[in-house]
């Protein structure tokens, strides 16, 4: 299955290669709310921190995967509607490693992004306290949110019928982070908005995130949001696998 799955996964990252316009559009949009935020709307929020680029970070992290996901979902609904889910079921290699392929070239390529949007805010002035540890945990978070959510894409990606009902689904992930403390502390919101805002995914993701740049203690807020992770991970992938089954069988 490990061998199917790198041959697959080579097919689909020379893919992106002939075609790195994913990877460009895909950093564009955060890249335009870093610039936004900051040097627009930056000097008007009052977060309680020196640096607003500092602050918006990691919820500007979060917007990236969430639309780089839309990908996952339009490639598989490419190579479902193309015939070459049937073509390999032929052949003789495991009926996992054509999905896992998916998966892991949209881990790739938002992983690429991530890293293109960090550069962007380094030289926008973004400053981190976190060591060695603390860039570890903030890659393993990126990593386990990047696989929930892309597993989140294979199923539309799946059952879609259209490339655009594909991808549409990653709209409201795009919109979340803007009901959370990505742009604002939740302090600053009505009742019932900040009731919900302090109670989703992923205000405890970027929170985390947030403490582990700035070298602060993390607290239990850096176990919830792993239970976030790991929860929405084994959800999505039970029925991202039960979808898949049903439609290959």
């Amino acid at each position: 299955m490990i061998g199917d799955t790198t041959v697959l996964l080579g097919r689909s990252l020379r893919h992106i290669a002939r075609s790195p316009d994913t990877i460009i559009t895909t950093a564009i949009m955060p890249i335009a709310f870093l610039l936004l935020f900051v040097y627009v709307f930056g000097g008007a929020i009052e977060t309680g921190t020196d640096s607003y680029v500092n602050y918006l970070l990691p919820g500007i992290l979060i917007i990236t995967i969430a639309s780089g996901i839309s990908y996952t979902a339009y490639r598989l609904f490419l190579d479902l509607q193309g015939g070459i889910f049937e073509r390999f079921q032929s052949m003789p290699i495991a009926r996992s490693a054509v999905l896992w392929a998916h998966v892991l070239t949209s881990l790739v390529a938002n992983l690429i992004s991530l890293v293109v949007v960090v550069l962007v805010a380094l030289v926008m002035g973004f400053r981190t306290g976190a060591n060695l540890l603390g860039w570890l945990a903030v890659a393993g978070i990126l990593v386990l949110f990047t696989l929930a959510l892309t597993w989140i894409a294979v199923i539309p990606g799946l059952t879609a019928k259209s490339v655009d009902g594909a991808s549409a689904f990653a709209y409201p992930l795009v919109f979340l982070p803007f009901v959370s403390s990505a742009f604002v502390p939740t302090e600053s919101m009505p009742g019932p908005v900040r009731a919900f805002a302090e109670n989703q995914p992923v205000t405890s993701i970027v929170d985390a995130l947030r403490n582990l740049f700035t070298g602060q203690p993390v607290g239990s807020g850096i176990w919830t949001a792993l239970a976030w992770c790991v929860g929405i991970l084994v959800v999505a992938y039970g029925f991202a696998t039960m979808v898949y089954r049903r439609k290959i069988s």
